[in-house]
């Protein structure tokens, strides 16, 4: 199949996927009252449930999966490693500590927010780069070389690191901070609203002239590092720019619905598998199989033990671990 029929393929999967979970909730809505609601006709309560209710969960967690997955797929490519993601190098972890912090120093006694909540997208950054940058330093600095290896190890300590002081801040805080701050911890996209699609849509949306301008440094990176200078590379400047651009799409996930991990590790490998790292199209494809594991992990959500809500950051190591091990055991099958 084309790469462009690829594509138009996961597409149509992730239509239908949204369709599909617009329509599921206390109240069941068939695929042609959502498409009728989503098209402006239809029953007016269907086009209050649809537009305010459901659609902006779905649209963020749709958004939010896109995010995390292109995140993924540039650290691995930076650090040509296949087991890089934000959540192994602590980018994640140190976003949602930089959110719970946030949190936990401007909440009030009355659990309200003595600042406004729009300052949280910038503590979450705060966090995610502070922790980039400690892994950065840390490598660069280590005698022993800069080995993907060490980069991951470095990254497993940091993120145990920002794990450990969240839990302090639960146990030491009040009782409403550490229930704000489990929200972070497991990761949730059940508070969407417009505002919070519309942050990370206008986030990737800036992210796309970088990521065309680098469309050809993310194929040289890809070589050794004598081989990459040769083409011409700035390869120093090239893996900041990177980096920094995945951290910005970490933070922007997670500063909106927590610490959701396995989708940065899980969607570039699949992608991979579907489409090739090299073909045109591969990071659209990523992001579009990102879309859909958070899209799939939160319908499962919701719906998987109703009335309750099963946190979707849970659901996403459920359905991506398996994934992980499949493609796992098909690359050791295709080289054996």
């Amino acid at each position: 199949m084309a790469a462009g029929n690829r594509l138009a393929l996961l597409g149509l999967v992730l239509g239908a996927g949204a369709v599909l979970a617009a329509g599921l909730g206390s109240s069941f809505l068939p695929p042609g009252r959502v498409v009728a609601a989503l098209a402006g006709g239809g029953a007016p309560m269907d086009s209050v449930i649809i537009w305010t209710l459901r659609l902006p969960r779905v649209v963020l967690a749709v958004l939010t999966g896109m995010a995390l997955a292109l995140a993924g797929a540039l650290l691995q490519r930076v650090t040509r490693n296949p087991v890089a993601a934000p959540s192994v190098l602590g980018v994640t972890d140190g976003a949602a500590l930089g959110v719970v912090a946030f949190l936990w120093i401007f909440s009030d006694d009355a659990n309200a927010l003595t600042v406004s909540i729009h300052w949280q997208p910038l503590a979450a950054m705060i966090g995610a780069f502070g922790f980039a940058a400690l892994v950065a330093l840390l490598t660069l600095l280590d005698p022993g070389g800069r080995s993907p290896l060490r980069i991951i190890l470095y990254g497993v300590a940091l993120a145990a690191l920002a794990k450990a002081a969240v839990t302090l801040m639960m146990i030491l805080g009040p009782i409403y901070r550490a229930n704000q701050a489990l929200t972070w911890l497991t990761g949730s996209v059940s508070a969407a609203h417009w505002s919070d699609a519309a942050t990370v849509a206008a986030g990737l949306a800036l992210s796309i002239p970088a990521l065309v301008a680098l469309r050809l440094p993310l194929r040289q990176i890809a070589l050794d590092a004598e081989s990459a200078a040769a083409t011409g590379l700035a390869l120093g400047r090239t893996q900041a720019a990177l980096l920094s651009l995945s951290v910005l799409l970490t933070a922007l996930a997670v500063s909106q619905v927590g610490a959701v991990g396995f989708v940065g590790l899980v969607a570039p490998h699949a992608a991979r598998y579907i489409h090739g790292q090299f073909a045109p199209g591969y990071l659209v494809s990523t992001a579009l199989i990102g879309g859909l594991m958070v899209l799939g992990a939160d319908t499962l959500a919701r719906i998987i033990a109703a009335p309750l809500e099963l946190p979707a950051g849970a659901l996403t190591a459920l359905v991506g671990a398996p994934i992980f091990l499949w493609l796992l055991l098909k690359g050791r099958r295709a080289h054996g």
